[in-house]
């Protein structure tokens, strides 16, 4: 081989060595830590995040919206036996809007609603419920038969409010508790007797999908109303706001 051509071989070697090399070099670089990404040097990455075993074993994340330390544990129980009285007439017109707060909860909790002519779309005489406690839909017609369809709980049970604080209250402070808006969700009858006075530990909704919600009203309840829980009942809500993606 020539002396020229030996010189061209060396010449593209030499070229092709410095390309491998620039690669690599690249390479090593985009694998380095970035401070401002680390969870111990600066803001500019993703919060580590741990996570905590739902009822089935799932891992979900333990971002909450309510903060639990906020919720006194209390086991004791009120002297003084439960009254559904103590907490005033069934339904009120708390808001002094000219409705009572059951047809309120149902205008806003239902879909298509109609309204009893002359009662200045105050009483509700038909709708649709997309029960969030079961997942299904409810038709609701108003009637002596029919309108037990559809019920409107109290998140936080009045019995379990008068176990955990509201046995002290006075009583405008219970009838102000007992028509809480925040407090309140139309479902299904048989959901709504299902739960009756049952706390998180021992009820939640059949559907899994609205266990966020549920925990953070009720936990949000506790909270607004000074009320306290017991030891299970928090460990249940825990769970439940696990679940909030």
């Amino acid at each position: 081989m020539t002396r020229k051509g030996r010189r061209g071989r060396y010449t593209l070697l030499v070229v092709v060595l410095v390309i491998v090399i620039a690669g690599f070099s690249a390479h090593d670089r985009s694998g380095e830590s970035d401070p401002s990404s680390s969870a111990q040097g600066g803001t500019g990455g993703p919060t580590p995040t741990t996570s905590v075993d739902g009822p089935t074993g799932d891992a979900f994340p333990t971002t909450s919206p309510v903060d639990l330390s906020q919720i006194r544990v209390d086991d004791s129980v009120p002297a003084d036996p439960y009254l559904r009285a103590a907490f005033g007439p069934a339904w009120a017109d708390a808001d002094r809007n000219g409705c009572d707060t059951r047809n309120d909860v149902l205008a806003r909790d239902l879909t298509d609603v109609t309204y009893k002519p002359g009662t200045h779309d105050c009483v509700v005489t038909s709708g649709t419920l997309a029960d969030p406690y079961t997942g299904t839909t409810v038709t609701f017609t108003k009637g002596a038969d029919t309108s037990p369809l559809v019920q409107i709980d109290h998140i936080v049970p009045l019995a379990y409010a008068w176990r955990h604080g509201a046995s002290a209250w006075t009583d405008a402070r219970r009838l102000a508790f007992a028509n809480d808006q925040n407090n309140l969700q139309a479902t299904s009858g048989s959901a709504n007797q299902a739960k009756s006075s049952k706390g998180p530990a021992a009820w939640m909704p059949a559907d899994r999908a609205d266990w966020c919600q549920y925990a953070t009203q009720f936990a949000t309840t506790l909270i607004t109303w000074d009320l306290t829980t017991t030891a299970d009942d928090k460990a249940a809500l825990a769970t439940g706001l696990a679940t909030c993606q």
